[in-house]
């Protein structure tokens, strides 16, 4: 671990995607914030993603670089780097550890600036996720690798963050209406077909919410082409409501304060619903949170999950199904996201 003066130090932290991972830094950085006030740090991303930093402390700086459009290819990279130069950083913290990420990072690094980078731990994942002797220890958390780039920065930190929402009492967003009874989210999709609970069961999950008096509202959480997919159930359930976009980003997190559970896949959604500070039921299939990515503060009893000598098959749920019926999903019933959802924790 480097050995660093206390003097004020110029710090860049660097995580472009996807939003998930993002969110994950979140913890970690306020939590830095608040223990090295000393120090100033600015993080990188892309500019939606800045939403996820708000109320942090006033040592903290946040640049959106579109490196897709604006900053596209090795002369947008050029340029971003040249920048970011300019501003004299004493160190970056690659949390990223891409081609992008490590560009902008040796380029910094040139001009004298100290870099340290994620270690992504790329032969354990392959031990977890091999079909014949699988490595049964769980992997070092997402957040646990984050931390340990400031580590060898010679900057421990303690992570005590609780929520982007600290302070009490609190306004229920005006869209949503005044709250009474539990109200429950439902993020059904993910990115890939592997982190997807069958949209034919998740129905069956919200009718038995229907069902149930203690709760007055269901949000459903859908995008896009996946919105068609839900759409009709606006129709048949009088509790439900569709947020597929209507609304800013900023007010969603607000939203995801505002509910007494969350029920996501492995999902980004399962990420915000964490920094809101709200309880997630979270439906795992072909990924599996041995991998290091369950949310923050989440706990391993509200994982719903069938054991199976296949899973994990895949880190991120990119890879077919090798049976070609996604077992690991179809083998959990409703009424065990239900009996969860009910559970006190």
């Amino acid at each position: 671990m480097a050995q660093l003066s206390n003097k004020s130090l110029n710090i860049l932290a660097i995580r472009f995607s996807a939003i998930g991972d993002v969110a994950m830094t979140v913890p970690l950085v306020d939590s830095f914030l608040r223990q090295y006030p000393q120090h100033h740090l600015t993080f990188i991303s892309v500019p939606k993603h800045e939403a996820l930093f708000r109320n942090l402390p006033s040592n903290f700086e946040f640049i959106g670089a579109d490196v897709k459009k604006e900053y596209h290819g090795i002369k947008g990279l050029k340029r971003l780097t040249s920048a970011l130069a300019a501003r004299n950083f004493d160190v970056v913290l690659d949390l990223h550890s891409v081609l992008r990420s490590r560009f902008i990072s040796i380029g910094l690094g040139l001009h004298g600036s100290r870099v340290y980078t994620i270690g992504k731990d790329r032969i354990g994942r392959k031990a977890v996720t091999r079909r014949l002797l699988k490595r049964e220890k769980p992997l070092a958390s997402a957040f646990d690798r984050y931390a340990h780039v400031f580590e060898k920065a010679g900057m421990p930190v303690y992570v005590d963050f609780s929520s982007l929402f600290p302070e009490s009492p609190k306004s229920v967003p005006e869209f949503v209406g005044p709250k009474y009874g539990r109200w429950i989210g439902i993020a059904p999709f993910a990115a890939h077909q592997g982190k997807i609970y069958p949209i034919e069961l998740m129905e069956k999950v919200v009718e038995g919410l229907e069902s149930d008096d203690t709760c007055t509202r269901i949000f459903v959480f859908a995008y896009g082409k996946e919105l068609e997919q839900v759409r009709h159930w606006k129709d048949r359930f009088g509790k439900l409501t569709l947020i597929s976009g209507q609304y800013p980003f900023s007010q969603e997190l607000e939203l995801m304060n505002w509910l007494d559970v969350m029920v996501s896949m492995d999902s980004s959604n399962m990420h915000l619903a964490s920094l809101a500070g709200t309880r997630v039921v979270s439906v795992w299939g072909a990924t599996h949170p041995v991998a290091g990515f369950l949310g923050y503060g989440q706990k391993p009893e509200d994982c719903v999950q069938v054991d199976m000598g296949c899973r994990p098959c895949s880190i991120y749920g990119k890879k077919a199904c090798r049976y070609g019926d996604c077992r690991c999903m179809t083998a959990i019933t409703p009424q065990m996201i239900l009996e969860r959802i009910k559970a006190d924790n």
